[in-house]
């Protein structure tokens, strides 16, 4: 197989060989505890200082644990509910504490994260199962609310906004989706061009899927199976060029414009799967972060005009 194209923004490549460094491109096939020794180290090395005057505060959700953050300065009323990345195989509240702790700081608003059940030890639906619980409190608090994530996260985020919105729920004012794994064909489009791009490869979205036993038919785990995108909350959506998971992005983007659901679609032309982590040190990922908390807290404030 040819190689996948590469980004050429120096910063992004400088990024992607450290994060190389820490979880090598190999890492799939180590045991499930190495995998999330690796991950955990690489989180770690990309970590910034936290935001002055941010709050953290822990707490539970039955047994799901979960981390609120609040910023010094607060601009409204809306919660951003987190679901970490990680191929529902490692990441954890710690892994993406600074990403959350700087999206709470930009937006001004509370963001909630969780630690959902992660494959292999629990599989589908153990994370949707969570997520929905979770999310099930946060809404009985009367607050709009965005369901936001990245990765596998944003596939659990776009689930359970379909799931929500098949339950009759109000109060998801939004969703923004991160380069999402929306259940794509993993044969064809950026599944075949990049399929061996750097930091994720379509080999490695395919054991991740083989991992978490989702059924490959049921919209809530493979949102892009589901049959009609009508009455989703608005979304911003953004996708990494150099990423096999691009075309789920673009696809689920264009799938709600044509059914009317209002949608923000950005493709970062130089980044490659899992660029927030690289916003501190690469023009491109810092501009896409920009972007993303402009998203957000447009969404927040479409749901914070009916409160």
């Amino acid at each position: 197989m040819a190689p996948s194209p590469s980004p050429t923004e120096p910063e992004i490549l400088a990024f992607q060989a450290q994060s190389d460094s820490f979880y090598p491109p190999d890492a799939v096939s180590a045991p499930i505890s190495e995998q999330r020794r690796f991950y955990d180290a690489l989180c770690a090395r990309f970590d910034q200082p936290s935001p002055v005057g941010l709050v953290r505060e822990e707490g539970q959700v039955g047994p799901v644990q979960i981390r609120r953050y609040g910023p010094a300065r607060q601009l409204g009323p809306a919660l951003i509910f987190y679901l970490h990345g990680g191929g529902f195989v490692v990441g954890s509240l710690q892994s993406h504490d600074a990403i959350c702790a700087e999206l709470s700081d930009h937006t001004g608003r509370e963001v909630v994260a969780l630690a959902y059940r992660l494959a292999p030890e629990h599989v589908w639906p153990a994370a949707f199962e969570d997520g929905r619980a979770v999310l099930d409190n946060l809404l009985g608090e009367g607050r709009p609310l965005v369901l936001t994530g990245d990765s596998a996260g944003g596939n659990l985020a776009a689930g359970l906004a379909i799931d929500a919105r098949d339950r009759g729920l109000q109060g998801i004012c939004g969703q923004a989706l991160i380069y999402p794994g929306l259940g794509g064909d993993l044969v064809s489009g950026s599944y075949a061009e990049m399929a061996e791009a750097p930091g994720l490869t379509t080999a490695d979205v395919r054991h991740y899927r083989d991992v978490l036993q989702a059924p490959d038919d049921l919209p809530i785990a493979m949102p892009l199976k589901v049959e009609s995108t009508a009455g989703l909350p608005p979304a911003y959506i953004t996708a990494a060029h150099f990423d096999p998971l691009r075309d789920d992005a673009r696809t689920y983007a264009a799938r709600l414009a044509l059914s009317g659901v209002a949608v923000t679609f950005r493709e970062e032309p130089q980044m490659v799967h899992a660029w927030l982590r690289a916003r501190h040190m690469s023009p491109g990922a810092r501009a896409g972060f920009e972007a993303l908390c402009k998203g957000i807290q447009a969404l927040c404030a479409l749901g914070e005009g009916g409160v």
